[in-house]
């Protein structure tokens, strides 16, 4: 590879100036239990992590059951959260357990969908809001070992993906509606006694998982939004360093802590807590300064707000092509991003997720080199679409989502950047020959105009330490 391109290396400086400014900055509080590093982890898990750029999200539980219906009326919320709606008994819903026999499961064919969709990590949601856990845990008795399946879900799921290069990440609800000591806000004493055989109960039960499965690589937390949790940074903290010292190079994002004063993901001093920042969820950031240098994954449903089964998609139902792009708008922003899929009760998935993934994994046969431990390239945005850079490499694609009615595609380079070579990666033995349009500007024309999918374009650039394209004259006015 040639060495870094001036577009490269200012990328870099900007990374290095955002370090630095963290490293000099003062704290204006003092925390014991705030963030405990300064900048982005640098360990080999944690590149790994940045690489792998597209993920696929599975929200399965008991909710699947009623599917956010409950005696022919519908439930406007998540799927998932149906236990908190005053039309679904509580009593009820926690004896679906009685019902839950995915006789269709098959961990290898999700496992297999998601290779072929391009995922290079999944995250599995082990136990959700309601308490129900998707493995046999001996610290509960409302788990999969009661149900009419009996059998383990989660060990199977985390051979088959890993056996297809996947690697996998354990979702856990803090939250737990089942569970006699959960407190969402301690008012008494006994409440507080109550919570505290609670915590004992989550440490076990983590600890219990990282035993079992010990290939998986972190945990994504949730439901740590309670008074109860984040009125408690010391716990959150001493948990974190726990499960780490366990199971090193543990991968955590930043919803399982909070600090002593209740700040959660941020600290008092805004610093990142965790490995990297998790409040980009159904939305993402538009430009590089909203993610202050972080490490940081988006995490997107296909319908509206439906993570668990819903038999009923409401709103716009994202097509692949948008949520190829949002992949797209991530790599260049140097994000991870996360599809979500709700399987059925029976361990299938709808039929609009199976397209979804097939479609996407089309895509990405032809034009994932351009994903694949992608991030920021420090080029000017241009309205076609997005540029990544393959990170340590001259290598810049465009990513094409909006063709101009011309074909011209504007390119804009850094100073003493020279565009050196163009092609599709659908063609690459085709050179796209640019237009020099001005001083660092060029016209890429694409003969077809019409596409059905998003079209990529390497470039190669070369330093240039003349003139850039100098025959052009600066106007006056």
């Amino acid at each position: 590879m040639k060495k870094l391109c001036t577009a490269a290396a200012g990328a870099l400086l900007l990374l290095q100036l955002h370090s630095l400014a963290q490293t000099t900055a003062k704290d204006s509080i003092t925390l014991q239990h705030g963030a405990h590093r300064i900048g982005n982890r640098t360990d080999a898990g944690m590149a790994r992590w940045r690489s792998l750029r597209l993920g696929q999200f599975i929200h399965w539980g008991l909710y699947a059951i009623p599917g956010g219906e409950w005696k022919g009326k519908t439930y406007n919320g998540a799927a998932e959260w149906i236990r908190s709606w005053k039309e679904m008994p509580q009593a009820e819903y926690d004896n679906l357990y009685k019902q839950f026999n995915p006789v269709n499961y098959q961990p290898e064919q999700w496992a297999l969908q998601a290779k072929n969709m391009g995922a290079k990590y999944m995250i599995i949601t082990t136990k959700h809001h309601d308490g129900f856990c998707l493995w046999p845990s001996k610290y509960s008795r409302y788990t999969v070992a009661s149900s009419p399946w009996k059998k383990d879900i989660i060990g199977p799921m985390v051979d088959a993906y890993n056996k297809n290069g996947i690697d996998v990440y354990l979702y856990f609800s803090i939250i737990d509606w089942n569970h006699p000591d959960w407190r969402a806000s301690p008012k008494t004493p006994a409440d507080s006694i109550a919570y505290g055989r609670f915590k004992v109960f989550v440490k076990n039960q983590l600890q219990e998982l990282l035993t079992k499965y010990p290939t998986i690589k972190g945990f994504w937390f949730d439901g740590t939004w309670d008074d109860s949790w984040k009125n408690d940074g010391a716990f959150s903290d001493e948990l974190e360093q726990y499960l780490q010292k366990i199971h090193p190079g543990l991968i955590i994002g930043s919803r399982l802590r909070a600090d002593e004063k209740g700040a959660r993901h941020f600290d008092s001093n805004g610093r990142l807590m965790g490995d990297y920042e998790q409040g980009w969820e159904r939305k993402l950031p538009e430009k590089i300064a909203d993610i202050h240098g972080n490490d940081w994954e988006g995490v997107m449903t296909i319908p509206e707000n439906q993570w668990g089964y819903n038999a009923r998609w409401a709103g716009h139902i994202k097509s692949a092509n948008e949520l190829i792009e949002m992949l797209v708008k991530s790599t260049s922003l140097a994000g991870n991003f996360v599809i979500n899929f709700g399987p059925k009760s029976d361990g299938t998935f709808r039929t609009e997720e199976v397209q979804r993934m097939q479609e996407i994994g089309q895509w990405m046969k032809v034009n994932g080199a351009a994903i694949y431990n992608g991030g920021y390239a420090g080029f000017e945005k241009q309205d076609w679409g997005y540029y990544i850079r393959k990170n340590g490499t001259d290598s810049v694609f465009m990513v094409v989502c909006n063709v101009p009615v011309s074909g011209d595609l504007r390119v804009k380079l850094p100073q003493q950047t020279t565009l050196t070579h163009a092609a599709t990666l659908e063609n690459p033995a085709q050179a796209i020959t640019p237009e020099v349009t001005g001083k660092n500007e060029y016209f890429l024309r694409l003969e077809t105009k019409n596409f059905h999918t998003p079209v990529v374009i390497l470039l190669q650039t070369s330093r240039n330490t003349g003139n850039d394209n100098g025959r052009f004259e600066k106007a006056k006015t």
